[in-house]
């Protein structure tokens, strides 16, 4: 990596899940690295929903290494999510036309409903789970799923979690780690943040900063979204032998159904 940033830099991991991201530094010049990232950067940095991209190199095994601007700044709060800035930077994103013709380019095929269910049947099979809780959870995306078709797509984060919610010492919010979007319901996200973040009371209040009313369709979407991601996270936690975090998720899905 010091090869694309010349003599005097040193370079160190950044942490994370993927161990792909680093930081650079050299003197008060600080860059922030990292392989294999989101092929819509370039778009998201121009839409200013991202630190600024300075420039990719493709690396001599075919990696690709992003460079972006680095800056000062802080996770969210979780209270803070249910601030208007948030609101409006997520409406921002699932009304932006050209991150949408930029995933739709290479070929994203939309998250569907039917898509979700597939896939969670998938993993039911491949990890051989037999639970009532689950079966239940399974059986109500399946009942529910003519009453939650949207073809109004949108580009969505998938993973709207206040970690990924960075606000920086002038005042701008950026959503960063975009490895997981997919093209879907906009529901897909606004349920996420609101049952994690918002209390109920606050619903109609919070979808108006983000520019929706609050309408029947609307919520049977975000609850069946919900739904099916706490069955993902219940399997993957099952996956791992992690019996707490599994209880604590089926606690949950109980509480949905």
């Amino acid at each position: 990596m010091e090869m694309f940033l010349g003599e005097g830099w040193k370079v160190k991991p950044a942490g994370g899940a993927t161990g792909e991201a680093y930081i650079a530094q050299q003197g008060d010049q600080k860059v922030f690295l990292k392989r294999n990232s989101s092929p819509f950067l370039a778009v998201l940095s121009a839409e200013g929903i991202v630190p600024k991209l300075l420039w990719t190199r493709r690396l001599e095994n075919g990696d690709v290494l992003t460079a972006q601007r680095w800056v000062q700044g802080r996770e969210l709060k979780s209270f803070e999510m249910k601030e208007r800035m948030v609101a409006e930077l997520l409406a921002k994103i699932h009304r932006s036309s050209e991150l949408l013709s930029m995933f739709k380019r290479i070929g994203n095929e939309p998250l569907t409903p039917d898509v979700i269910i597939q896939e969670l049947r998938k993993k039911l099979e491949d990890y051989k789970v037999e639970d009532v809780t689950i079966e239940l959870g399974m059986r109500y995306l399946t009942d529910k799923i003519e009453d939650v078709q949207y073809h109004k797509y949108v580009v969505c984060h998938c993973d709207i979690n206040h970690n990924n919610w960075m606000l920086t010492e002038e005042d701008h919010l950026y959503l960063i780690d975009w490895d997981g979007a997919k093209v879907g319901d906009p529901a897909l996200d606004l349920g996420l943040l609101l049952y994690s973040y918002i209390p109920e009371t606050d619903w109609v209040h919070w979808l108006q900063q983000y520019g929706l009313d609050l309408e029947d369709g609307l919520l049977e979407r975000m609850h069946w979204y919900v739904v099916s991601q706490t069955i993902s996270v219940l399997l993957w936690h099952f996956e791992r032998n992690q019996v707490e975090q599994a209880d604590h998720f089926k606690e949950y899905l109980k509480s949905l159904l």
